[in-house]
């Protein structure tokens, strides 16, 4: 089963996905593939693999992904050998993933696996704040560029099994925990 997790930048998308990794015993991150310079914490295979500009270009040219996108000026993609590799293990995978990523991998692989897909709300103001107190303290013109994506995002909710309100980061990483386990038995009761 393959959970992906949207919202603009600063919805709490690494930190559940970290918090759901460390609670649940069958829950595998499927990292994500960019050309973004490492920030402070981050740990090179967990959530992302980095990659040169012109390894990733590589990528897209020999068709090692199944989708990939630019966003806020870097690369991100989904690597085809390691997402098959992840669902193969029978592990359920989270990945966090913008919505045109979302929606590319809905359209490939919703015949042959399951996918669920959550969508992160956090108020105009809340994400400003978290943008603002970053480690990485991003420049205001970057809090003003992932602010203007807020609209954009939001109007491809309707893609998304769920959309949850992330003001608690305890009580939304509890809700889709539920949302995890309820999903994992209603595959298990279809076959």
């Amino acid at each position: 089963m393959l959970i992906l997790l949207s919202g603009v930048s600063g919805a709490g998308k690494d930190t559940i996905k970290k918090e759901l990794i460390k609670r649940m015993e069958n829950v595998e991150s499927l990292p994500s593939f960019t050309d973004r310079p490492e920030r402070p914490g981050d740990i090179p295979g967990v959530i992302y693999n980095f990659v040169s500009t012109e390894e990733f270009e590589r990528m897209i040219k020999d068709g090692e992904l199944y989708e990939y996108d630019v966003h806020h000026e870097h690369y991100y993609g989904t690597s085809r050998k390691l997402m098959n590799d992840k669902i193969a293990s029978g592990k359920i995978i989270v990945k966090d993933m913008d919505v045109n990523g979302t929606e590319a991998l809905l359209d490939l692989l919703k015949q042959d696996t399951k996918v669920v897909t959550i969508f992160l709300r956090v108020p105009r103001e809340v994400l400003r704040k978290r943008l603002e107190n970053r480690v990485d303290k991003p420049a205001e013109k970057d809090i003003t560029m992932r602010l203007n994506r807020l609209d954009y995002e939001e109007s491809k909710m309707s893609l998304y099994d769920y959309v949850l309100k992330n003001n608690n980061l305890e009580k939304t990483v509890d809700i889709i925990m539920d949302i995890i386990k309820h999903e994992a038995s209603d595959e298990v009761n279809d076959f």
